[in-house]
């Protein structure tokens, strides 16, 4: 499982982001991607805390929407977390298991075309909120509320 961070801005977004890396580390994402700015020094501090605390998490910049529709052409899932989906308790269970998941989570405005591609688009409660949060629910409940189970090699 991998998650992909759309439309970062340097300027902007470095806090919040390194906290939706640090949350995909934890609960079991293999690759944290980043579209919008590059920062190597934001891959740089999550690279820091895998050396330090054990486990790995590949960081890459990728081309947004090109990533994800050859994701979705290579027979990948992509699963949008947005506030406009269906909810997440009735949406996890229609997502294929035997397929490599791409979770992708908003920054700036995402646009339409990102909407279309993703097999599913999953609301993780009908309010604004966090975008750290609705990861942190949406990954602990596609892993039957055993994320936290998790044991880091090298810790």
């Amino acid at each position: 499982m991998d998650v992909l961070r759309w439309g970062y801005r340097l300027g902007r977004d470095p806090r919040i982001t390194t906290h939706l890396g640090l949350v995909a580390r934890a609960l079991g994402a293999t690759g944290f991607l980043l579209t919008g700015d590059r920062d190597e020094d934001l891959f740089d501090n999550l690279q820091s805390v895998c050396q330090r605390f054990g486990g790995e998490l590949e960081t890459t910049h990728v081309p947004g929407l090109k990533h994800l529709k050859t994701h979705v052409q290579n027979g990948g899932v992509a699963v949008h977390l947005t506030m406009y989906g269906e909810s997440y308790h009735d949406a996890i269970e229609k997502i294929p298991r035997d397929k490599d998941i791409l979770i992708v989570v908003g920054g700036a405005k995402v646009p339409a075309e990102v909407f279309k591609t993703c097999q599913f688009n999953v609301a993780v409660g009908n309010q604004p909120h966090s975008e750290v949060a609705a990861l942190a629910l949406f990954m602990d409940a596609w892993q039957g509320h055993r994320s936290t189970l998790r044991e880091f090699p090298n810790a």
